[in-house]
Formats: C-alpha cells, structure tokens, sequence
C-alpha cells in the first residue's frame, strides 16, 4: 500500500472532557474515509473513555492501536497512536505534521494551553505546529456555562485561525437516539476537514 498523502492524514486529540463518544466516532468515520490517523490519548480522556463507555483501553499506545484498528476495521498503516512524550512523531515538527488536527472533545485547560502556546505535551505541540503552520486546527468543546477565561481563550483561538465547534448537536433531523446527536457533531466535524458523509441529512434536505 502507497503511503497516505499529508492531506490524507488527520490528527485527532483526545482530552478528559466528558463526551468521549464524540472522538472515538470520529475515529471511526476518520477511518471509514479511508484517512491516515495520528491519535493521541491524554490520561485523563483515558480515564473518561472507561468511565463514558463499554470500551476499555490498555496502557500501551502499541497496545491502544491494536484494539482500536480491530475494533474500527483499520486497514494496516492507517491508524497511528502516539504517547504524549512521544517527541519523535511526526505530528511534532512542521516538517511531517498533517495539514489538519481536531481536538475532540476538548477541555478548556487544554483550550487554555493551546491559545497561550504552552506545549509542554506531544498533543498540545501538535496543535500548536498546526496553527504555526496554517492548517486547519478544529477544536470541540465539551463545557457548559462558559466563564469568560473560556470565551476569551476560544475568541483569541478564532483570531488564529482555529474552528471552535462545540459539541452542540440540533435537533432538525428529528433525532430519536443518543447515536444521532453524536452524528450530528461529527457531520459537523467532517464538514470542516472537507470529508463527505451521510451520517445526518443536510438543512433542506427531506428527513
């Protein structure tokens, strides 16, 4: 199998807000596209993944990436994890980063740290490269009331460059369970890393 091309290839941060769900089917459709994926897993998101789901993950991110390329059908190659010391990846450097990340979901102390430039982790830097390098930093949002740290820190994000989408799903497509508002965020999601689904039919479009 050809390597995957940079555009081909999404970074996705999971971090310890709760909605887990969110991130971990947006690994899925990820995969399904037939995109590359360079996941990374805080120790608080791995936690509330045990807590939030029937899903329970090993230490190792060796390990980690078996049982989720098993469980998600991944092609070989298509799913990386990576450790949050993990200096050496790819994701670290503007050199080999992709052209796209998503932090889903995402709390707002991670918010605050990307916004400040604190990279003091391997997901934080990550996201830090995709801003320095002009690509498409999506970050989710999982956090109600908002306090005006966190409204300043998505304002001054919004001014960088980077997509605030909050893990606010409609209601138009009539859901009937819990699935369909995860599919409605995630829709969102791969509408801005310009990904086609038919996870939830389109405003206008016939039920």
């Amino acid at each position: 199998m050809s390597a995957p091309r940079a555009r081909d290839t999404v970074s996705l941060a999971m971090t310890g807000a709760s909605g887990a769900v969110y991130g971990l089917r947006l690994l899925e459709c990820l995969l399904a596209a037939g995109r590359r994926v360079y996941l990374m897993i805080s120790g608080p998101a791995h936690v509330v993944i045990g807590m939030e789901t029937d899903l329970k993950l090993p230490r190792r991110p060796a390990d980690i990436e078996a049982r989720l390329a098993q469980r998600y059908g991944a092609a070989p190659g298509r799913l990386s994890v990576l450790g949050t010391e993990q200096w050496t990846a790819p994701v670290a450097s503007g050199g080999g980063a992709p052209r796209a990340m998503v932090v889903c979901p995402c709390t707002t102390g991670t918010l605050s740290a990307i916004a400040c430039g604190a990279s003091d982790d391997l997901l934080r830097r990550a996201a830090d490269v995709v801003l320095k390098e002009r690509g498409r930093l999506i970050l989710v949002p999982r956090e109600t009331p908002l306090s005006v740290i966190h409204l300043e820190n998505m304002l001054r994000l919004a001014r960088m460059g980077a997509v605030i989408l909050p893990a606010s799903p409609g209601f138009y497509h009539a859901p009937r369970h819990i699935p369909d508002l995860v599919d409605f965020v995630v829709a969102r999601i791969l509408d801005h890393l310009e990904i086609e689904s038919d996870l939830v039919p389109r405003w206008g479009e016939a039920h």
